[in-house]
């Protein structure tokens, strides 16, 4: 059936014992459920002073724009998420009035948004501190000003 002299078939007859099989089947076991690791010591690329080059595509953002943005994508979801319940509660009861379903899911979102404009706007004022350098003069006079007349008569008085 198998020529002598054909190296590239594998013969039946020509194999391993039974014990040698065992011992190789037991290590491509133990090599498959043996961790793994890589550690790569190769240098860190080094740093000069060269300034950033911007890169193609969208351009950096600032933290305010960064923020802004995320607040943007958590109202989309927020509305979407709101618009869904609404949506399967309309379908589901088969008689819900969309006038009533709009007034009953958007008056806590317009409430939420108004206590969110409040809280942004009840920060406490910012500290000022001024530092000056050499001789100071406060002058903490009020003075009223009153302006009469067809040529605009301005009389200044303490």
């Amino acid at each position: 059936m198998y020529p002598d002299n054909a190296p590239s078939m594998v013969r039946p007859d020509a194999g391993m014992s039974e014990d040698d099989a065992a011992a190789e089947a037991r290590r491509i076991i133990a090599d498959a459920y043996r961790p793994t690791a890589y550690r790569d010591d190769t240098p860190t690329p080094a740093h000069g002073t060269t300034p950033p080059v911007v890169q193609p595509g969208r351009p950096p953002m600032s933290q305010g724009a960064t923020d802004a943005s995320v607040l943007m994508l958590a109202g989309g979801t927020a509305t979407a998420m709101v618009g869904g319940v609404a949506a399967v509660l309309m379908y589901l009861s088969q008689f819900a009035d969309p006038l009533v379903c709009s007034l009953v899911f958007g008056a806590p979102t317009a409430l939420v948004l108004a206590l969110a404009r409040l809280a942004a706007r009840a920060k406490p004022d910012p500290d000022v501190h001024h530092h000056y350098e050499g001789p100071v003069y406060q002058d903490r006079r009020n003075v009223h000003t009153r302006t009469t007349g067809v040529w605009a008569k301005t009389n200044n008085h303490q």
